[in-house]
């Protein structure tokens, strides 16, 4: 059963696996080392048993998954770093422990890129909301593979960067007796990659039927400029400033009117209706620029709970709709269970209400146009900005503060998240941050307009509207229910055939019940 190589060998070729699919995500940035840190996991699991295989697995996850999310170390904290690493390493091992099983399939490499694909999804969603980051995907930003995603969908996508790297193990092993006519199987990985690079002769027409002129203002964070908290009303105090300043240089006719203006999550970090300083900020800057604004706002939700949220703040009938971030995230903005286990120690005890989440699947009408709203970590989930869009959203929102991360490299793989985001929709996208990465991207996912980080700015742009639907929103949830189904065929199919297998080779899948201790003849029994 055992392929050539060591368990040894096939860790440390994990491992190496592992880093190198790391070094395809921001801040390295090398998407072509992705297809072979999955080969290599494929590579290194192959001909194990499945408990041999799943420690592989396992190492492949540390190596991979403790570098990608290295800036929470520094910006959270080296606990919260290590548990969170160490549960994403986990489905790592669990892909891993299936390799065997799945081999024991004809063309493997299909059916183990939907389990990949499948554990990829499990654990974007669970525990609690799960982690998105590190999908195969969100790597393929500015390569010719990208606008696939408008077709595929970041599920497809996902999907077909990982049969790309388990089509390269498959193309390139050599099995027994066999010599040149090996190499016709390089036609599966050729073909996928050729597939995957049509869309960007040919990407998905996607018209625009009118444009408003959007200003998104990055008012920086006082103090050190990781920490909101350190002065949450010099936060809002900085929006209103660059609004007014703004308000000015229209007036002197230095800008053009903008038909609305985006604050940033945690602009106001102060709940903008009960506290009053905060509230006429507010009030004056939309005064100031006659036209909405949509504040991100923390908002009281009773003495237990808060509520982080997108607020239509209108010049003349002031605050209207909402938009309440969907996915708050666990021991950061809330604790799980906490009626059961309640932290009073490190930066959890700094969380003394929980964040509630929103439901809102709908755009919010500010002006005329239909905005898609995320805020934060939001941008990185499939049910938040799809969904709106697929209920009318002309042009998407990305309301986020960075500041907790601003000197880490997380800055720059969300910037990512959210020009896949923009390309996968077909719509343009608006950024506004309170200190991190703001800019402009249009439906080809490409930056039309950026700020530095940890600088005053605001950022105005014509923005198109569209109401075309790409087919990967059109698809919706159904490649991740198609890839579901397919593994768990798979998974039961291969494990027949998997222990079939080990029963010829002589590993029985159950130990054998030991013989019974013979019982002793009347002529040996001891004497009385």
């Amino acid at each position: 059963m055992n392929a050539p190589g060591s368990l040894a060998l096939r860790a440390g070729v994990a491992i190496a696996s592992g880093l190198l699919l790391s070094a395809a995500f921001e801040p390295v940035a090398l998407p072509v080392l992705l297809p072979f840190g999955i080969a290599g996991l494929g590579w290194a699991c192959s001909g194990l048993s499945v408990r041999r295989a799943a420690l592989v697995g396992w190492l492949f996850g540390i190596a991979f998954y403790f570098t990608h999310i290295a800036w929470m170390r520094t910006s959270i904290g080296p606990d919260a770093w290590f548990g969170l690493a160490t549960a994403e390493s986990l489905f790592y091992g669990l892909t891993g422990a299936a390799v065997p099983v799945i081999r024991t399939l004809p063309a493997w490499p299909v059916w183990m890129a939907a389990v990949w694909t499948m554990i990829e999804g499990i654990r974007s969603t669970w525990p609690f909301s799960g982690m998105p980051w590190g999908r195969l995907s969100f790597a393929a930003i500015d390569t010719p593979v990208a606008p696939a995603v408008a077709y595929l969908g970041m599920t497809g996508l996902s999907f077909a960067l990982a049969l790309l790297g388990f089509g390269l193990v498959w193309a390139f092993e050599r099995r027994p007796g066999e010599g040149r006519e090996r190499w016709p199987r390089l036609a599966l990985p050729v073909g996928v990659l050729a597939v995957l690079t049509i869309p960007a002769v040919a990407p998905y027409p996607v018209d625009e039927d009118g444009s408003v002129d959007v200003a998104a203002v990055q008012g920086n964070v006082p103090g050190p400029g990781n920490d909101i908290l350190f002065d949450p009303r010099g936060v809002t105090a900085n929006h209103v400033e660059a609004t007014v300043s703004l308000a000015d240089a229209v007036a002197a006719g230095r800008a053009t009117q903008p038909d609305l203006v985006l604050w940033p999550e945690n602009s106001t970090a102060v709940d903008p209706f009960d506290d009053s300083e905060v509230n006429e900020g507010i009030r004056t800057a939309v005064s100031a620029i006659g036209v909405p604004v949509l504040v991100g706002g923390i908002v009281s939700a009773g003495p237990d709970h808060v509520l982080n949220q997108g607020i239509v703040w209108d010049p003349i009938t002031g605050p209207g709709e909402r938009y309440t971030k969907q996915h708050p995230v666990p021991y950061g903005e809330y604790i799980p269970f906490r009626d059961i286990w309640d932290p009073k120690f490190g930066q959890l005890s700094l969380i003394s209400r929980d964040m509630k989440s929103g439901s809102r699947t709908t755009p919010l009408p500010v002006d005329g146009a239909l905005i898609g709203d995320a805020i934060c970590f939001d941008v990185a989930y499939d049910d938040v900005l799809d969904e709106q869009v697929r209920n009318g959203a002309q042009m998407l929102a990305v309301q986020t503060s960075n500041a907790s991360f601003i000197f880490t490299h997380q800055i720059e793989q969300q910037f990512a998240i959210t020009r896949m985001r923009a390309l996968e929709a077909g719509r343009w996208l608006v950024v506004a941050s309170t200190n991190g990465r703001s800019g402009v991207i249009d439906a080809a996912g490409e930056v039309v307009a950026s700020a530095d980080p940890r600088t005053t700015a605001v950022i105005q742009q014509r923005v198109g509207l569209s109401e075309t639907l790409t087919p990967a929103i059109r698809m919706g949830d159904w490649p991740a229910r198609l890839f579901t189904l397919v593994s768990l065929l798979g998974l039961v199919l291969g494990t027949l055939a998997y222990r079939r297998r080990r029963q010829d080779a002589g590993f029985p899948t159950e130990p054998a019940p030991a013989e019974p201790a013979p019982s002793p003849s009347t002529n040996e029994a001891p004497v009385a």
